[in-house]
């Protein structure tokens, strides 16, 4: 029988609803499945390390990697730019391996482009209200950045119809409950 080639699942979510958390539980729980790791030039938040949570590059570093086409898609957002390797993605896929991408929505619908059969899933937050308290706790940001987040949170959860699922995170646990269940139905599908 020929070996399954990898499915790739595309993460996205407006700032501050969990993406990252829900990816490190997802993988932490689930067998056969990695995380794509993003190029950025934004500088590292407190606990992230370099090569585990991002490529933390400087924006020279960024533009070469551009010009030599190593990236399936890139966006600036926040001032800083974001993008995902493209050869270590089609690497893992070509050895069975299934891909998470933690990305945001512009990104998602380059992908889309590229990989149609991928899984789309979108992280919502119970309410814009919780997502602004969300993001007050996180301490990272001032009001204007948070009203900013806010703002940019609206546009984004416009995009939830072009995605396969939708998983509210308004509890951690069930929230993680709904991601592997949708990687093991996507594991069993037989058609596109």
């Amino acid at each position: 029988m020929k070996k399954r080639p990898g499915k790739l699942f595309i993460i996205s979510a407006p700032s501050g609803c969990g993406k990252t958390t829900l990816c490190e539980r997802l993988l932490e729980r689930m067998p056969r499945i990695r995380r794509s790791v993003s190029f950025t030039t934004r500088p590292p938040r407190r606990g992230e390390k370099n090569k585990r949570d991002y490529f933390f590059v400087t924006p020279e570093e960024f533009e070469r990697h551009k010009k030599k086409n190593n990236m399936l898609e890139w966006a600036r957002n926040f001032g800083f730019y974001y993008g995902t390797p493209k050869d270590n993605v089609l690497k893992l896929l070509d050895e069975g391996t299934d891909v998470v991408l933690a990305i945001d929505v512009k990104g998602a619908m380059k992908i889309k482009k590229l990989f149609p059969s991928a899984a789309f899933i979108f992280i919502t937050p119970p309410s814009i209200t919780e997502l602004e308290k969300r993001l007050r706790n996180r301490k990272t940001d001032d009001h204007f950045e948070i009203s900013k987040r806010i703002k940019i949170a609206r546009i984004e959860l416009s995009y939830l119809p072009m995605y396969t699922y939708n998983v509210v995170n308004d509890n951690l646990s069930k929230a993680t409950g709904k991601l592997k269940a949708i990687i093991k139905a996507e594991r069993c599908k037989v058609g596109k």
